[in-house]
């Protein structure tokens, strides 16, 4: 019997048929980061004072700064206050000038906003300042609870109904959602559509990754996963210079969502299924005709004796999620993952919205903490390839946890000290996630390898949620958070070295008992 990797190296490991798959999974790859971090610019602060145009009525002629003198109280750093204004009243222009306005209340009237020319965001739409700032963490909370949500059930979908079915149907999701939240008309129906989005984009990431790595000899698995890996950190440098040129949030949205659509037809056409989990299921027929059509396309020929020898399981495996804590070495492997999965996000997120201020404006900022991403991805392909999976997702772990304990250690008068190790944390966490796609894949037999990337996935979600709440500890002791961030990828990194290694193993397909 030849086994599926023999096959492999037969039809080659590493030509111009998974070449291509990998260039074309870049694509959604980089388009899910428009999702991701889009709302940065979509939701973008501008600066804002409660609207009291009731004084025009009083004097008309009154110059916008001699208005603000007259109705908004002034904060103790001299600027004016963004959520109170002083209480309307009947008077005539010069009694107020004489003697001034002495109690203050909520803006009764809305808001005023610096924009940009032309410029819009979901916080000047929908008024989400004062009060109802709240919405927008929220938003972003719930965005991160679909990203949890899409990745355990479309790993269900994607091991039962195939890799292929699975991606076509998150993108299908993803365009149809990301339009629609162009034309949200409040805040509660954007909340809503962004739930979807998030669904989508952590299917499609995590589908392509998983595809990716079975049509290739494990020697290449990691360099297709960080490949995507860093085609993401190139989407967020894309999505910078589109969010600087068009202001309008609307339009910015259906620009980034538009080539969602570009990308399903593509896909729809040419996105082969993977033959190792066509074997899996029993259809050999269709298997063979995609290892022969890979073999061409690689310039090979397959003897069709080889291909007659491939081993197939006569009645498909069918594992739910409950095998993978069933199974024990299973069971380990998840419990494992799912903290080093938690960690790793916790601190990419929980650094990411607290990472310091490099004194640039928010496109340049966002740009900058972009461009770390790239040698923190490339870092992690060279090492686990030199040092094994194992490791380097230790070592990261423990790295991005020990530059968050450093910063404790930092005056509070070194800003740019405090920064540069924030950005070290950074660092470690952006390569540790992408490892963990990596040797997570590999962990997994074929029939549960979909279901359990989404398990653990789920629990990097969850940290996402969590992490921007773990900074309101600050009202306790301003160290909490740190500790947390420290602490837990540390704890993840020692649990990693109880794993196996996967360095140039072959993939596991069957869920046997050990």
């Amino acid at each position: 019997m030849s086994s599926f990797g023999q096959v492999l190296k037969e039809i080659g490991e590493f030509g111009l048929f998974q070449k291509r798959l990998l260039i074309a999974s870049c694509v959604p790859g980089m388009l899910c980061a428009f999702v991701t971090f889009g709302d940065i610019f979509t939701g973008m602060t501008f600066p804002h004072h409660c609207n009291t145009d009731w004084i025009l009525g009083r004097g008309p002629n009154l110059t916008e700064e001699e208005q603000k003198n007259l109705t908004l109280p002034v904060n103790e750093d001299g600027s004016f206050e963004s959520c109170k204004m002083f209480t309307p009243v009947d008077w005539d222009l010069e009694t107020i000038k004489a003697y001034g306005i002495n109690s203050t209340t909520g803006c009764t009237d809305g808001w005023d906003y610096d924009t940009l020319k032309d410029g819009s965001s979901t916080l000047t739409e929908f008024d989400l300042v004062c009060d109802k700032n709240v919405f927008i963490r929220a938003s972003q909370s719930v965005y991160m609870a679909g990203f949890s949500f899409g990745a355990l059930t479309f790993g269900a979908i994607s091991d039962r109904f195939g890799r292929r079915r699975g991606v076509l149907l998150a993108l299908f999701l993803q365009l149809l959602f990301s339009l629609a939240v162009a034309f949200s008309p409040n805040i509660y129906v954007y909340t809503v559509f962004r739930f979807f989005c998030g669904l989508a984009v952590a299917s499609i990431v995590m589908i392509l990754t998983v595809i990716g790595m079975e049509w290739n000899d494990p020697s290449k698995a990691g360099s297709c996963t960080i490949a995507l890996m860093i085609s993401y950190s190139v989407g967020l440098m894309v999505l910078c210079g589109i969010a600087y040129l068009i202001p309008n949030w609307r339009t910015l949205q259906l620009v980034l969502a538009s080539p969602f659509f570009v990308v399903l037809v593509l896909f729809y056409c040419f996105l082969p299924e993977s033959a190792r989990w066509l074997l899996t299921q029993g259809r050999k027929e269709e298997a063979l005709k995609l290892l022969q059509r890979a073999a061409q396309i690689n310039g090979r020929t397959i003897p069709e004796d080889n291909l007659d020898k491939l081993e197939i399981t006569d009645s498909p495996e069918r594992r739910n999620m409950l095998d993978i804590f069933r199974i024990p070495y299973l069971r380990k492997r998840t419990l494992i993952l799912g903290c080093i999965w938690f960690a790793s996000s916790l601190v990419y997120y929980g650094l990411s919205i607290n990472v310091g201020n490099f004194g640039l404006n928010i496109y340049l900022t966002q740009f900058t903490f972009s461009v770390v991403e790239i040698p923190a991805n490339l870092s992690g392909l060279f090492l686990i390839q030199v040092l094994g999976r194992r490791i380097t997702q230790a070592g990261f772990e423990v790295f991005a946890g020990i530059a968050c304990l450093v910063i404790l250690a930092i005056p509070k008068d070194l800003p740019v000290v405090t920064t540069t190790i924030a950005v070290l944390g950074k660092f470690g966490a952006t390569a540790s996630f992408s490892i963990a796609f990596v040797y997570s894949a590999e962990l997994y037999p074929t029939v549960v390898r979909q279901k359990g990337v989404g398990l653990n996935s789920m629990c990097a979600r969850v940290a996402g949620i969590l992490a921007p709440l773990i900074w309101l500890l600050e009202v306790f002791h301003y160290a909490i958070p740190m500790v947390i961030y420290g602490i837990i990828p540390i704890i993840a990194g020692a649990l990693c070295l109880l794993l196996p290694e996967t360095l140039n193993v072959e993939l596991q397909d069957h869920a046997e008992l050990m």
